[in-house]
Parts: structure tokens; sequence; C-alpha cells
């Protein structure tokens, strides 16, 4: 189904102002198409916003039986769009990742929560936290993008997060070429949790921008329930089969 979000979700007088400020200084582009913003558009155009394709509750229960329910790390997740290649969602990733674009990630966060708001709200989560890179790749790149998501996510939830509550402890190879038996062994073993004291007893949600096979995240799922955590969900801005 298409995007049901309209940027009147996000829209404020005082943010109105502030585009209209910022176009007259240098004009927003739209960082899926490149078209230029209406003082009425954030991040991408209506056209790109509309291009979404939100998941279905049907497919993410398909999925989840796929991906969390054999080895139960994972009590229950969502994931906002569909990822296609050359779509606008890939668009607005890889500006994130790979563009310095960080507002794109706060606005991934808050479309999250909006789409999702009600059930994410019925998890009663204490905690959100980021899939952590590797202090090499974090040195590469600069910055974790999957921060940003939960910023924006933070903020529209009204639930604290907390970056350094994982780690990953050793640097793996690209997930992108791996079967799923490749991407479980890739990263096994991979993570460690930082301050256990602030997990035992908690709700916490794992944020990442893309789910493929889950692998990734139900690794950090792993370490959070040795460290005590009553439970654990996980969100992602878009979910690629496999």
């Amino acid at each position: 189904m298409n995007s049901l979000i309209t940027h009147t979700d996000f829209q404020s007088k005082t943010q109105k102002q502030i585009n209209i400020f910022l176009d007259l200084l240098l004009p927003r582009l739209c960082l899926s198409c490149k078209i230029k913003l209406s003082t009425n558009e954030q991040i991408v155009c209506s056209k790109c916003l509309s291009e979404f394709c939100i998941v279905e509750n049907n497919e993410l229960e398909s999925e989840y039986e796929k991906k969390f329910s054999k080895d139960k790390l994972i009590d229950e997740f969502k994931a906002a769009f569909i990822f296609k290649e050359g779509s606008t969602i890939q668009n607005l990733i890889h500006s994130l990742k790979y563009e310095q674009k960080f507002l794109a990630g706060i606005f991934l966060g808050r479309l999250i929560a909006k789409i999702w708001f009600d059930e994410i709200i019925k998890w009663n989560a204490d905690l959100i936290v980021p899939v952590p890179l590797h202090r090499l790749k974090k040195s590469e790149r600069g910055y974790n993008q999957s921060d940003f998501i939960v910023k924006g996510l933070s903020k529209e939830l009204n639930i604290p997060f907390k970056s350094r509550l994982i780690k990953r402890i050793r640097h793996t190879a690209t997930q992108t070429h791996l079967n799923l038996i490749e991407r479980k062994e890739n990263v096994k073993n991979a993570f460690k949790v930082a301050r256990k004291n602030e997990i035992s007893g908690k709700r916490i949600i794992i944020v990442d921008d893309v789910v493929t096979t889950g692998s990734t995240v139900s690794e950090c799922a792993l370490v959070l329930r040795e460290a005590g955590a009553e439970k654990i969900f996980a969100l992602f801005a878009a979910m690629a089969h496999n």
C-alpha cells in the first residue's frame, strides 16, 4: 500500500518559517529526486514521499516467522517501508549513510514512529538503542547512521535512547552478499553489553536502518538477553526480502 504519511504530519509554523529562511540562503533539494523543495516539504518532496511503500501487518507477521520466531530472541518487530533497489527509501538511507545527511535519519525515525505509534507504545519500552558500528567502521564513516534514526524515534515516542549500551567488539565483513548461514556466522560473538546494570529487567527496542535476514539484530538481542533484558523489540526503517 502507498504511504499515508504527509509533510503536514511534521510541519509546524516555526518549521515553515525556518524553511522559508533557509530557502533564501540556499534552496533545499529533495534527497531522492533532487528537485527544489517547497516551504511545506522536508527532506523529500511530496511526490517521492508518496512513493514510500509501507509494510503491511501480514507481511510483518510472515517475516517474523522467517527471521525471529525460531531463536525467540526478538519478541516483536516492525519495519516501516519495503526496501527496493532504486526506490526513494534506498536513496534516503544512502544519503544518510554515505552523504552525512543526518536530518534524513531523524526524519526516518519520526516516520517509523508515526506509522507504528500505537503498536510501539504497547511495548512499554524503557530504552531505545541503535545497532552499533565497530570503532574502525565508525571512524571511517565518522558516525553511526542508526544513531540519527534513534533520535527521531525518541523524539516522537518520548522514550530515552542510549547509544553505547551495546558495543561491536569484532570487525565484520559487509553482510550484503552473504547468505543466511554466512550472515549468522559473520556476526557471531560480534557484540557485547557495555553496562549490564542499565539493561537488567528493562524492555529494550533495538534499531537499525534495514533488515534482511535479521542476523545482526538477533545477535544484539542475544547479548541483551544474557545481560538480563526482560523484553526485546526491533524497529527498522525498511525491510528487504531475502
